[in-house]
C-alpha cells in the first residue's frame, strides 16, 4: 500500500542544512497498525507529512497503492489525499467558527458530495462517536476529548484507507487519551491502516509494528510481517 524508497527531505535553516529524512525505506501494508517513535527532531512528523502528501520529498519515490505520488501535480495530490488519507493532529485543527457538524462536513464539501448525503453521513459519524448532542457546538464549547473525537470524525468521513495520527493524545488527559486511542484502534480493526507518531512508549507498545527514527533515519523496525 505505502512504499517509500530512498526518501530524503532537506530543509535550509539559515546557513544550516538540515536533513530531516535521510535514505528512508519503508513499506506499510493494508490494515497494519504502525507506531513511529524517536527523539524530538528525529523526523517523525516530517515522515508523516510526506506519507500524507502534505510535503514532498527532495529525493526518492513515494508510491501509494502502486501510484507514484511524486509525479503528481499539487491538485492531483490533493485529490488523492482527500479520498485516501485521513489526518488526526495533536492540536485538533478544527475550524473555530464552525460547529462540530460543519467541521466534519468540510471534507465532503471539498469533495463535492451531495448535500443530503453529507447530512446523513455527518449525523452517523457524530452518533457513532457519542457526539450527537454536540453537533451544533463550536470547538470552544467542547472538551479536549470531544474536540479530538470531532477531528477523528472529520478525518474518517471520506472513508479513507489510511489514518495518520500525529501525537493524537498529546493534548488530552489520560482518560480522554485512552478513549481516543481505542477509537483509532477500532478503526484499524475494521481494516483502516493506522500510522501513529507518539512520544509515549506505552502507546507505541499497543501497535503491532514499531518504527524508530533517529536523525532522520530508521534505526529499527520491529513487529512487521
Amino acid at each position: 500500500m505505502i512504499q517509500l524508497a530512498d526518501i530524503e527531505r532537506i530543509f535550509q535553516v539559515g546557513d544550516e542544512t538540515v536533513r530531516a529524512l535521510s535514505n528512508v525505506n519503508l513499506t506499510v501494508h493494508q490494515g497494519e497498525y504502525v507506531s513511529i517513535m524517536g527523539p524530538s527532531g528525529s523526523g517523525k512528523s516530517t515522515l508523516l507529512n510526506v506519507m500524507g502528501l502534505l510535503d514532498r520529498p527532495d529525493k526518492g519515490i513515494y508510491s501509494l497503492e502502486d501510484l507514484d505520488t511524486t509525479e503528481l501535480t499539487d491538485d492531483q495530490q490533493a485529490s488523492v489525499r482527500c479520498h485516501k488519507i485521513g489526518f488526526v493532529f495533536q492540536f485538533f485543527h478544527l475550524v473555530p467558527r464552525l460547529t462540530s457538524a460543519e467541521n466534519v462536513e468540510l471534507p465532503m464539501i471539498l469533495a463535492g458530495v451531495d448535500p443530503a448525503e453529507r447530512k446523513t453521513r455527518v449525523q452517523a459519524a457524530l452518533s457513532s462517536l457519542g457526539l450527537r448532542d454536540r453537533a451544533k457546538h463550536r470547538p470552544d464549547q467542547l472538551s479536549g476529548g470531544q474536540r479530538q473525537r470531532v477531528a477523528i470524525a472529520r478525518a474518517t468521513i471520506m472513508q479513507p484507507d489510511i489514518v495518520l495520527a500525529d501525537e493524537p493524545t498529546g493534548n488530552l488527559d489520560r482518560t480522554s487519551g485512552i478513549e481516543v486511542i481505542q477509537i483509532l484502534e477500532d478503526l484499524n480493526n475494521k481494516g483502516m491502516t493506522l500510522i501513529m507518531v507518539t512520544h509515549d512508549p506505552n502507546l507505541s507498545k499497543r501497535a503491532s509494528r514499531k518504527v524508530q527514527l533517529v536523525d532522520g533515519k530508521i534505526s529499527s523496525d520491529t513487529g512487521g510481517s
